[in-house]
């Protein structure tokens, strides 16, 4: 009997097969592997966040290894000769352990604090991106609620992160959270007890935080953002105006293979990122803090960076106490406003913007078409204020800092981010609103008058004029006829042509010059908006790099 030969090429082709046979997914698998993504490098930001938190939860899995989340008292006999002997819990040296005995434990630990700093601050500037070109529009007004949401829980996976060392820092930041919950009026002494079992510090607060850091947070966080890639997929990405672009289309690149080899050496880019800062910057020396102890309490003791506004509001917070006549009467301290109703507002705030801008605008139409924010001066101008409200609490969490190294008194940096808090936000509002309208003006005027060309002629009655390059047709007065479609306008003669370029590059939008149409008005007021579009979302057109 002859043998068969064995065809290793197409092995592949039928596992396939066989697979497909048994499960059907060779239609929907091809389907995800078609879908097409817009280039642009500002749609990158959510792709850092989901990068980092990758990071996070590889080098996070390394650490639960070796750490101990026991409150139990021993005596250190590690290799920091400066600790050796001291007293302190399980978990404390457990983390000294990491840092000074494990292999490869310092680099982990830094590698898992830069990449949960680096998540959160790539949330915020995604966040911050999706709210200046109006990205959240219907019908994408659930994944902005989720990436709110993503925030918080990140909020919560820091801090109990953060409280995990117990160390003198972590140690502090703690018992102001054990404050925070027993101001809340009248749940706030069963919220406490409940959680840390009893009185501050208490002895199981470790393993439960342990417990809540290592699997309840990132297991919701792992849920939101499948939620989120999901939804993303479904309704498709927004992408910016441009020739061939439309509202009912998406320009860009398969997922597969270019999009997501480009995603894969992108994640590499963000990995190594995060190793380099870990491996150069030091971040959080525990070592250094020392053992918590409940009875010692040390200034200049910051949180990490997007919890600060949250102690810079306590901090600017007058020591106004509510008493109710209730019974014997009841006190709710001054820490509940800058702590539980801020943070309550904010919250609210952020789900609701979608909603209300919407309401304010009526506008019920579907947007895929991002927004510059220059055309949207409203918005814009909102958003500066939030950033100007942010910063000032932000700095004012470290007040005690700046007043100490800059030989300023505590009292008059307390006064200054009190009056800034109050003035700053609809200054910037004022300045920003300004700003949009200069810059739509300016490129109202290049559509008009064309480019300047640094050419200067004389005229015949001797004055000066400098020679400008129209951008299309011109009228009798030799203006030009473009309209303003709130889309990019060339500002340089060497800019010219530079705009929709036709190379397939990492940064550069893909674009077709000769399938080019021209761009579609976008009108600056949404309530000129034309009505809903008829074509639901999940029906746009995907026009992608590579062949149909």
């Amino acid at each position: 009997m002859k043998r068969r030969k064995f065809d290793a090429r197409a092995l592949p082709g039928k596992a396939a097969g066989q697979i497909d046979d048994r499960f059907q997914v060779a239609t929907p698998l091809r389907k995800l592997l078609n879908k097409v993504f817009p280039d642009h490098w500002s749609f990158l930001l959510g792709e850092i966040a989901l990068f980092s938190f990758v990071v996070v939860l590889l080098t996070g899995v390394y650490l639960t290894f070796f750490y101990d989340p026991s409150l139990e008292e021993v005596t250190y006999d590690g290799s920091y000769a400066p600790l050796r002997g001291v007293h302190m819990t399980a978990a404390y040296a457990s983390t000294l352990d990491i840092s000074f005995d494990v292999r490869g434990g310092l680099i982990m630990r830094q590698m898992h604090h830069w990449g949960a700093l680096l998540f959160m601050a790539s949330i915020v500037v995604h966040m911050l991106r999706v709210f200046f070109t109006g990205a959240f529009r219907k019908p994408r007004e659930a994944n902005w609620i989720i990436g709110s949401l993503l925030f918080w829980v990140g909020f919560l996976a820091g801090f109990t992160g953060y409280s995990l060392p117990d160390d003198g820092l972590s140690g502090t930041g703690l018992r102001i959270a054990s404050a925070i919950m027993l101001s809340i009026p009248v749940i706030g002494s069963w919220v406490t007890s409940s959680i840390f079992g009893g009185e501050f510090p208490g002895t199981v607060i470790m393993g439960r935080f342990y417990i809540a850091h290592v699997l309840l947070i990132p297991g919701l966080l792992v849920a939101l953002i499948s939620v989120h890639l999901g939804l993303v997929f479904k309704q498709k990405h927004t992408q910016w105006a441009g020739p061939g672009r439309t509202n009912d289309n998406v320009v860009g690149e398969r997922m597969f293979p270019r999009y997501a080899i480009k995603q894969g050496g992108f994640f590499m880019i963000v990995f190594g990122v995060i190793a380099l800062m870990a491996g150069i910057f030091q971040i959080n020396p525990v070592w250094l803090f020392g053992p918590y102890e409940a009875a010692v309490v040390s200034a200049a003791s910051q949180p990490d960076w997007y919890v600060m506004f949250l102690d810079g509001s306590t901090r600017l917070m007058p020591a106004w106490e509510l008493n109710i006549p209730i019974g014997d009467g009841y006190v709710i301290p001054p820490l509940f406003w800058p702590t539980v109703v801020l943070p309550g507002i904010l919250v609210m705030l952020s789900l609701a913007y979608p909603f209300l801008e919407a309401r304010y605008n009526k506008d019920t139409a579907s947007h895929n078409l991002l927004q510059r924010p220059r055309d949207v001066p409203a918005r814009t101008a909102v958003g500066a204020m939030a950033i100007t409200f942010f910063i000032v609490l932000t700095i004012s969490g470290g007040n005690d800092v700046f007043a100490d190294k800059f030989y300023v008194s505590l009292n008059a940096m307390t006064w200054v981010g009190r009056i800034g808090l109050i003035l700053l936000p609809p200054l910037a509002y004022y300045v920003t609103y300004r700003i949009c309208l200069g810059l739509q003006q300016h490129d109202r005027e290049v559509l008009a008058h064309g480019v300047e060309t640094g050419i200067i002629r004389r005229l015949p009655d001797g004055r000066f004029v400098e020679v400008h390059q129209p951008l299309g047709p011109t009228d009798e007065h030799g203006h030009g006829k473009l309209e303003y479609v709130g889309w990019v306008v060339p500002k340089k003669m060497n800019r010219l042509g530079a705009l929709g370029p036709a190379v397939k590059g990492f940064f550069f939008p893909l674009e077709k010059p000769v399938q080019a149409a021209p761009p579609p008005h976008v009108p600056l007021d949404p309530a000129e908006e034309p009505p809903a579009a008829t074509t639901p979302s999940a029906n746009r057109e995907e026009i992608s790099s590579g062949s149909r």
